[in-house]
C-alpha cells in the first residue's frame, strides 16, 4: 500500500484527513525533527498542521512573518522586530523560514535550557552575525521591541528608555572593556544579574 493509499483509507472527518494528510507528508522529516528537538511527534504534527495552514508553500517570507506578528502586536509596530526575528529563525540566511528552522527556534525557546535559550537570545541581538553584539545592536534590538510593545502598553516611557537599559546592560556585559559583547560575557553576565535575567524573560514572553 502507498501512503498516498494509506491516507485515503479511514478517513471518517476532515479533521480526520488532515491529520492522516500530516503524518503521510513527511514521515522521515517528523521522526528526524523529534530526535532534534524537544517536541514529541505528535506535537510535531500538531505544530506541522498549523504551519501548513499559515503557510501553505511550506516556507514563510520575511513579508509574511511581519505580518503574522502584525496581529499579535496591533497596539505598536511590529516590524522591526519581526525582521530580526525572522533573521535568528532563518539559520541558513536564505530568506525564507521552513517548517524545519521554525520549529527547531521554537524547541529552543520554550523547552531550551537557560543556557540554550541565551545563545538564541545572543544570536537575535548580534544582528550582523559577526559572533558579537554591540552596544548599536543591542540598541536596535531594545528599540523594536518598545515600538512593539507599543507607547499606549508603557505610557511612562520615554523616548530615553531603551537607551539607559543598554548603557546600564553593556557597561555590565563588556567586562573587558573593548566596546563588543562576545557571546561568553553575554551568558556569564545575564545568568549572574537578576535584573538582566527578568528583561530576558520578557524578551521570552513577547516571542
Amino acid at each position: 500500500m502507498t501512503g498516498e493509499q494509506y491516507c485515503a483509507v479511514g478517513t471518517d472527518s476532515v479533521e480526520d484527513e488532515l491529520e492522516m494528510a500530516t503524518v503521510c507528508h513527511r514521515p522521515e522529516g517528523l521522526e528526524q525533527l523529534e530526535a532534534q528537538t524537544k517536541f514529541t511527534k505528535k506535537e510535531l504534527q500538531i505544530l506541522y498542521r498549523g504551519f501548513k495552514n499559515e503557510c501553505p508553500s511550506g516556507i514563510v517570507n520575511e513579508e509574511t512573518f511581519k505580518e503574522i506578528y502584525a496581529q499579535f502586536f496591533p497596539q505598536g509596530d511590529a516590524s522591526t522586530y519581526a525582521h530580526f526575528l525572522f533573521n535568528a529563525f532563518d539559520t541558513d540566511h536564505n530568506g525564507s523560514v521552513s517548517f524545519e528552522d521554525f520549529v527547531m527556534g521554537l524547541s529552543v525557546l520554550l523547552r531550551g535550557t537557560i543556557q540554550d535559550k541565551l545563545k538564541w537570545a545572543f544570536n537575535l541581538y548580534d544582528i550582523n552575525k559577526d559572533g558579537y553584539v554591540t552596544k548599536e545592536e543591542m540598541l536596535d534590538i531594545m528599540k523594536s521591541i518598545y515600538d512593539m510593545m507599543g507607547k499606549y502598553t508603557y505610557p511612562i516611557l520615554r523616548e530615553e528608555t531603551p537607551r539607559q537599559h543598554v548603557e546600564i546592560f553593556f557597561q555590565k556585559m563588556d567586562k573587558n572593556k573593548d566596546g563588543v559583547v562576545t557571546i561568553d560575557e553575554f551568558i556569564d553576565t545575564c545568568q549572574k544579574d537578576e535584573n538582566i535575567m527578568k528583561s530576558m524573560q520578557l524578551f521570552e514572553n513577547i516571542i
